[in-house]
């Protein structure tokens, strides 16, 4: 296996444009995890994308009212399990323990959530955090638009980047 490109947004809330430019920065993608908060949107996302082989999961955000997503999901990202959730329904605006518990329980090593609109990459207790912040409403310190590209090596090895919208 040569690697993987996986390309990880949250809290769209409707405002795509910058996820639509980060997309064709980004250029080919082996999978888009949106992670909440499209208000709708995610029926575009495989026209955005432009690549038939390019696998897609979104779950439900708070906001996803009507939605028909998933509210969560477990997903195989190379030799990596990853639980996906929006992370409203753990509390996580007051920190990550039960998000991380309820990834062990699922047998995940990444953790990936949304809704603090503030982006995260950190290695709690053996499991990776993510979150990918706002791609259109940031409210970390600075207030910049947020991604992570993840990446899987030739070797398997998962890396994460957070990267920023000027």
């Amino acid at each position: 296996m040569s690697g993987m490109r996986i390309l990880i947004v949250s809290d769209t809330h409707r405002r795509d444009g910058n996820f639509r430019r980060v997309l064709e920065k980004t250029g080919p993608i082996d999978m888009l995890i949106h992670l909440g908060d499209t208000e709708g949107s995610e029926i575009y996302f495989k026209e955005w994308v432009n690549n038939d082989n390019c696998v897609i999961h979104v779950v439900r955000g708070n906001n996803d009212f009507f939605s028909r997503l998933d509210r969560e999901k477990v997903v195989l990202i190379g030799g990596y399990t990853a639980f996906m959730t929006h992370g409203h329904r753990y509390g996580v605006n007051y920190g990550t323990d039960r998000l991380v518990e309820v990834a062990k329980e699922n047998g995940a090593s990444i953790a990936m959530y949304g809704h603090t609109h503030k982006p995260q990459i950190e290695l709690v207790d053996g499991v990776y955090v993510i979150n990918p912040g706002s791609i259109s409403q940031p409210r970390q310190e600075g207030r910049i638009p947020s991604y992570i590209l993840m990446e899987i090596d030739r070797f398997d090895q998962v890396h994460f980047t957070l990267n920023f919208i000027e």
